[in-house]
């Protein structure tokens, strides 16, 4: 079974606007009708009847993360590279 990521969200008329992505298991292949009804069930199965008029538009394989973080973030401390002022006038004739 390969761990897949469903990317869905509710009407645009809706007035709570949701979007949101869920993880999901599953023995099809990605972009096959089998997976998408796998993606749905997962769907329900987590939000129940609020998510009746939902729809999956985007439908991801998960990636397997080699360097796991803690939460927390990594900051960039450096001093901002320094850009190079041209000394060409251009334009000028």
């Amino acid at each position: 079974m390969a761990d897949y990521v469903a990317y869905y969200r509710s009407l645009d008329s809706d007035s709570r606007h949701i979007s949101g992505m869920l993880s999901f298991t599953s023995d099809a292949r990605l972009g096959t009708k089998a997976n998408a009804h796998d993606a749905r069930l997962r769907m329900l199965e987590e939000f129940g009847n609020e998510a009746l008029s939902w729809s999956i538009y985007r439908i991801d394989r998960k990636r397997a993360r080699t360097d796991q973080m803690d939460g927390q973030q990594q900051l960039d401390f450096r001093e901002p590279a320094k850009r190079r002022k041209r000394n060409t006038q251009r334009g000028l004739i």
